[in-house]
């Protein structure tokens, strides 16, 4: 079944495009069905190419997916233009009256901040909070997934040396899970970030659940059944030239960078980098998506 996105979003011809189905609001509404309501809280700044990220991952499964684009209401984004946030998204203050069966929050390039000093820090804890009432099931990215946690559980965020940031192979810790169904002993995952949440910190007697660890990263993806939970702190949903596009921009800023780990054939920047997580991405949130249709009420009321 395909994907319902607003109108004239800028996704809607990239996944068309890629083979993916699209459905206009007047096709959906011949279909019989209750489409699975899925939010996504968009904190990245480049809002196009995320939502088109996300868009094509939840919108490969069988299910009628109907998606909201939210933002938080008073932040200003430099990268997105006010014309496309105007069209497409509803800020927070105005979503938070419904009931979403999914809702996916983002990272955002901002991790070296304190959780405090974010200047929507406060209305995104109420975002956390409201998720508990409002939000069957919540998957949450990088440093969204890290700031949850924070939230939640109290973990706290400690910054790298060096950018961890490149392909790195992860483990399957935990087979039997839903949400690893299909998924193979080890696997690669696109790493890019400053900060790290430590296992020896994770709260034990409260139910988190690591269910992908990499030796050199850390744990990848954590459960967390109480809050309704994943926490995904890499970047499994990422375009194959997202960590060439990362790096070449730092280089030419000046940053300090490293090269991306094993994921130029034969270290060399020039060559076109190969995806080889694609399918687990696919599979990771088809099997969440699966998890939320097989758990979340027909009728909220």
């Amino acid at each position: 079944m395909p994907i319902k996105v607003p109108e004239g979003l800028p996704a809607h011809d990239v996944l068309s495009q890629e083979g993916v189905m699209v459905m206009s609001s007047e096709t959906a509404l011949r279909q019989d069905i209750r489409p699975l309501q899925i939010a996504l809280l968009n904190l990245m700044p480049n809002k196009v190419r995320t939502e088109t990220q996300f868009a094509r991952l939840i919108g490969a499964t069988p299910l009628q997916i109907e998606l909201t684009l939210i933002r938080m209401s008073d932040h200003q984004s430099k990268n997105t233009s006010a014309e496309h946030l105007e069209a497409f998204y509803r800020p927070f203050r105005e979503a938070r009256d419904r009931r979403y069966d999914g809702l996916i929050i983002t990272g955002a390039p901002i991790e070296l901040l304190e959780f405090e000093d974010v200047t929507y820090w406060s209305e995104l804890t109420e975002v956390f909070d409201w998720s508990q009432t409002n939000a069957h099931a919540t998957f949450a990215i990088c440093w969204g997934a890290q700031a949850m946690l924070h939230h939640f559980h109290g973990v706290a965020k400690h910054a790298l040396d060096h950018k961890a940031f490149g392909c790195f192979r992860h483990r399957n810790l935990e087979p039997a899970s839903p949400y690893l169904r299909g998924f193979s002993d080890d696997f690669i995952i696109p790493v890019s970030r400053w900060t790290e949440i430590r296992e020896a910190e994770i709260p034990a007697g409260r139910g988190l659940k690591v269910l992908m660890s990499a030796e050199e990263t850390g744990p990848c993806l954590i459960e967390d059944p109480a809050h309704r939970a994943l926490y995904m702190f890499n970047h499994i949903e990422y375009d194959t030239t997202s960590l060439d596009e990362e790096y070449k921009r730092d280089v030419e800023n000046g940053s300090e960078i490293r090269l991306p780990v094993n994921y130029y054939p034969g270290d060399n920047p020039e060559r076109v980098p190969e995806n080889r997580w694609r399918s687990h991405a696919h599979l990771l949130f088809g099997n969440w998506i699966n998890q939320v249709y097989q758990t979340t009420p027909y009728d909220w009321a």
